[in-house]
């Protein structure tokens, strides 16, 4: 018997087969609703991403997917060689569209002290690292004009429980069909679906700078925060029967005051409620094919 490529918590050992049906079943349930027959993608190289190529050509067919790559200065060589491999075995359409000029124009790079985002101590890693992400989906949703597309979601459950996610950024989208996936869970389903296992296995990282990993930003592991978010979030576990478990009180802890500190990033913006009938709080329906007509009441 092979060794396993990742690390997988036996409690979040999940039936791929599935899960394969329930995230096919809603691309193109999402499809549907919405009038639209094709799906536009970031493709990072990365697990998450890739899954979702696979996921979405297993449930429509590779002539309705366009990834799009979207790589900045930094941006690991390895990273689009392993995006590329992914266009290629999938036989999707693909665009290049290079990031550096766009963001470097925004921080100053070469435009003089006039630019908005002029370098400085406040340019960190991280506040340009957040304006990628972001430059990054307005490119997406400009393509998925010319494509004639919905933009899909490629975050997983781990990171929009924990907060490691731009607002209107990465976590922008028309639906996700991973979200509801922990990280050791994506990398489950990749394996089954023949992610390339180059992609399954390397460090998880955001490529916002040389050398950046998840796990080294946030301080843990994928598979520990994720057996911790089972029991605290879907088995609603107390910290005592957390902590019995195995799992230390400053991690419990941390863990959290992450999740909590990141809910609004799961919520829409909050409406100061005046009218009766308040779009997205108490006027509520399932989505619709554009122009499609509905009864009042």
């Amino acid at each position: 018997m092979s060794a396993p490529l990742y690390e997988l918590p036996e409690e979040l050992r999940i039936d791929t087969a599935i899960a394969r049906r329930i995230t096919g079943e809603f691309i193109r349930g999402q499809l549907r609703q919405a009038g639209f027959e094709r799906v536009v993608l970031g493709l990072s190289g990365g697990v998450d991403s890739a899954l979702v190529a696979y996921l979405v050509t297993e449930a429509i067919g590779a002539e309705h997917l366009l990834c799009v790559l979207l790589p900045y200065a930094s941006s690991s060589a390895a990273s689009r060689s392993d995006a590329e491999e992914v266009v290629r075995r999938l036989g999707c359409a693909s665009r290049l569209v290079t990031i550096t000029a766009m963001v470097d124009a925004y921080f100053g790079a070469g435009a003089g002290e006039g630019a908005l985002g002029a370098d400085g101590p406040e340019a960190t890693a991280l506040r340009r690292g957040n304006f990628m992400a972001r430059m990054r989906m307005a490119v997406l949703y400009d393509l998925s004009v010319v494509w004639g597309g919905l933009v899909a979601g490629t975050g997983n459950k781990t990171e929009s429980l924990i907060g490691y996610t731009t607002l209107y950024g990465d976590n922008a989208c028309a639906f996700n069909p991973i979200g509801d996936l922990y990280k050791s869970q994506v990398r489950q389903v990749a394996e089954a679906v023949g992610v390339p296992e180059t992609i399954i296995v390397k460090a998880p990282s955001a490529d916002l700078w040389p050398g950046q990993t998840d796990e080294s930003e946030v301080g843990f592991s994928y598979a520990d925060v994720d057996r911790l978010l089972y029991w605290m979030i879907d088995q609603r576990r107390s910290e005592e029967e957390l902590a019995a478990k195995g799992f230390a009180p400053a991690f419990i802890e941390r863990v959290a005051r992450m999740v909590a500190g990141a809910e609004y990033k799961r919520q829409v913006p909050p409406i100061a409620k005046i009218g009766p009938r308040t779009a997205g709080l108490d006027y509520l329906y399932p989505r619709r094919r554009p122009g499609s007509a509905r009864r009042s009441g």
